[in-house]
């Protein structure tokens, strides 16, 4: 615990940090919600009179939660991803919470119950959360790590409060650049949807001196260019931004004369191997009023016909399309670390209602599901990892509420010491016992 703890001391004062133990520890042991008070009956303080404090944490103490970040990005670099080149995830999710002294909160289109033919809202606060994409070992499986998670509230919001509005490709471009800026020689490359498929910001973090390179969908309408041609000596006028206009990707698509490649992707949906067909190509991509961005483009299809065919665009153009393809695909656990933290460890579930501890506590949250990452792989190192099975269901490998549960259990075996004889009687704290029991009974 305390080489996953430690490196956080000095971003906090030593009163602070000591109710920052409290809390982490006690958020990892709660089951259901993860309020304060919850926190403090898990960890047998329900009686302190001082409970202010530990409330004051996130809504009151000075700390900053970029240095945070950049603490916990390293310590996951240092243990997952020490030398390859950084995949990250960006994606957007809604927090649906109610309350009228909430007031970031916004209605958006909810993009998990919403369809092509079916629009669902959802009222709630819009978060922004970098990952990072990294096979964990142990679970032999890809999981997006969340890292950096900004809130990015609403139109009315920003106009009551007399604020220039941060569109989400803002607040893209600023979590990237500031990752730049953390990690000024490391190669980046950046996994969205097509929601960040904007050209100003595909602009933005492609030219940079160290460039950060995207990794998105394209539309199959998308107007793309050949480079434009080298300015002749004593031409006249300004120079020319692209040159002659290509083929829309639907016109490729449709074409029986394209050349298709079959490549073989491990990790599609459901973690199943799946055999597609790919073309690729290189192009400038342009809009009038726009700027120019070259990329590489990835056309996508399946020889069965199971899917839609979907266009990929790269700002590397020199990066292989397979390559492109299988880091792509990283994209989709982001959802699942989603859905992951807002089973396992509360989110929605907080009732801070200041400003303050509304923009700490759910960024919290989602750094604490890398954070037991972390402990889980230490502690798997010493100890068998517990694959919780059933005679109705086999599972050969671990997720997330295996490793949550193996950082619950040495959490809960440091309580009280066992005796180093094994035919010996084991006597149990009274307080321990009456502690854990009312867990347990009250547990959502």
């Amino acid at each position: 615990m305390a080489r996953v703890i430690l490196p956080f001391a000095p971003l906090f004062s030593k009163r602070v940090f000591k109710s920052v133990q409290v809390l982490v520890v006690g958020a990892i042991l709660a089951p259901g919600k993860r309020t304060v008070s919850a926190i403090l009956r898990v960890m047998g303080l329900s009686k302190e009179k001082n409970f202010q404090n530990y409330h004051r944490v996130l809504n009151r103490a000075e700390w900053s939660s970029r240095a945070v970040s950049q603490v916990l990005l390293l310590m996951l670099l240092r243990i997952f991803a020490p030398c390859e080149p950084i995949v990250m995830g960006l994606d957007d999710t809604i927090e649906r919470r109610r309350g009228d002294k909430i007031k970031a909160k916004g209605i958006y289109r909810d993009p998990v119950r919403s369809s092509h033919g079916h629009f669902v809202k959802a009222s709630g606060l819009r978060w922004l959360s970098l990952m990072l994409l990294v096979e964990i070992p142990w679970a032999q499986k890809v999981w997006a790590l969340p890292f950096l998670t900004a809130l990015a509230p609403s139109e009315r919001y920003n106009q009551q409060q007399q604020r220039r509005h941060k569109t989400l490709t803002d607040w893209g471009r600023q979590m990237m650049k500031q990752v730049r800026r953390w990690l000024p020689e490391r190669e980046l490359l950046v996994v969205t949807d097509s929601s960040f498929a904007a050209l100003d910001l595909l602009a933005a973090v492609s030219q940079m001196a160290h460039p950060v390179h995207m990794i998105s969908r394209l539309r199959l309408d998308a107007a793309l260019y050949q480079p434009a041609p080298p300015r002749q000596p004593k031409q006249m006028g300004r120079p020319r931004l692209k040159g002659a206009r290509l083929p829309t990707l639907s016109t490729v698509l449709a074409n029986p004369k394209t050349q298709w490649q079959s490549v073989r992707v491990s990790s599609w949906y459901g973690g199943e191997e799946r055999v597609v067909e790919l073309t690729t190509g290189t192009a400038v991509w342009y809009h009038t009023g726009m700027p120019i961005v070259p990329i590489r483009w990835v056309l996508v299809r399946d020889p069965k016909g199971k899917f839609e065919a979907q266009a990929l665009l790269c700002t590397n153009q020199t990066l292989a399309p397979v390559q492109i393809l299988q880091w792509f695909v990283r994209r989709w656990q982001i959802e699942v670390t989603f859905e992951e933290v807002r089973t396992h460890l509360g989110v929605e579930t907080q009732r801070q209602w200041s400003d303050k501890a509304i923009a700490r506590t759910t960024p919290t949250l989602l750094g604490l599901f890398s954070l037991i990452t972390l402990l889980a792989h230490y502690l798997q190192q010493q100890h068998p990892f517990p694959v919780r099975q059933a005679a109705w269901y086999s599972k050969p490998l671990p997720s997330f509420s295996d490793a949550i549960a193996l950082v619950r259990q040495s959490l809960w075996s440091c309580t009280f010491s066992l005796s180093s004889e094994p035919t010996e009687m084991v006597k149990v704290p009274r307080s321990f016992l009456e502690r854990l029991t009312d867990t347990l009974v009250y547990a959502a």
